[in-house]
């Protein structure tokens, strides 16, 4: 197939890293986008492009997309990878860092697909790939701001791909279960640090515990390289699925979320009995 103009954000580690060499090894053209660009020397190495890019600002947002365009007169896809997390009780959490979770999660997504779209319109093509997760259809404790700032990315994703389809425009959720990533380090430390000495001690504790590296932690999560697999597998067909869910645990969480009650599910992930 031609090769595809390819534009991935959050391209420094992880998922994004992964997905930016995974399109390289297809033939695609891939400018990879992150705050952090000397973690990028891999994706330049295979061949690929790598910008510096605070997702959270207007003017990075409108010059990447620009240099895309400048070099190659269109953009195939875009992939809005780039991420961020929240832990703490709601009660505790400051709603400025639930702000800034939807900056980053929503808001810089959603302005980034109204810069690339004016171009997809005219090519009548394009693929936006929006890599949600499992937290986009289910919520766990202590992480409400991310939960609900994915929830909004799906819904985002499911009006927008029904007003971008009659442009050729194909629009993409993906859904990672459980996956080896640095993206939830600081995890344990946030949790003590935002709701680790009031009410909610008790359950932060238990779930800082859990979340902490030790011997064997973490070895049944997936590698980044299987959401890579996907993204491109969904980029390169001529009809993509709407959704796309794989990783550790992540069928398995969502039949379950859609089967027993909300109790039941609550229930189930808090091992409470009432």
């Amino acid at each position: 197939m031609a090769a595809k103009i390819c534009l991935v954000t959050g391209a420094s580690s992880g998922i994004g890293h992964a997905t930016a060499l995974e399109l390289l090894r297809g033939g695609h053209v891939v400018y990879g986008a992150a705050r952090r660009v000397h973690m990028m020397e891999a994706i330049r190495e295979a061949g690929g492009h790598a910008l510096p890019m605070d997702v959270t600002k207007e003017e990075d947002l409108q010059r990447v997309v620009r240099a895309v365009l400048d070099a190659h007169q269109r953009i195939d896809v875009l992939v809005n990878n780039a991420g961020a997390v929240v832990h703490g009780a709601v009660e505790d959490t400051p709603l400025a860092m639930a702000r800034d979770e939807f900056e980053v999660n929503v808001f810089a997504p959603a302005r980034l697909t109204q810069l690339v779209l004016p171009q997809m319109r005219a090519q009548g093509s394009g693929t936006i790939v929006n890599v949600s997760s499992i937290g986009g259809e289910i919520a766990l404790p202590l992480g409400a701001w991310y939960y609900a700032s994915k929830h909004a990315l799906e819904a985002f994703s499911d009006t927008l791909r029904m007003e971008v389809e009659p442009f050729g425009i194909d629009v993409v959720v993906i859904q990672p279960g459980i996956i080896r990533t640095d993206f939830e380090a600081g995890t344990a430390r946030q949790l003590r640090e935002i709701s680790g000495n009031g009410a909610y001690r008790q359950m932060v504790e238990a779930m800082a515990r859990a979340a902490e590296p030790g011997p064997g932690q973490d070895n049944q999560a997936s590698d980044p390289d299987v959401v890579a697999t996907a993204i491109r597998q969904a980029i390169e067909s001529d009809q993509p699925e709407t959704r796309y869910v794989m990783g550790w645990q992540g069928e398995a969480l969502l039949r379950l979320n859609r089967t027993l009650s909300d109790r039941e599910f609550d229930a189930l992930v808090t091992g409470s009995r009432r």
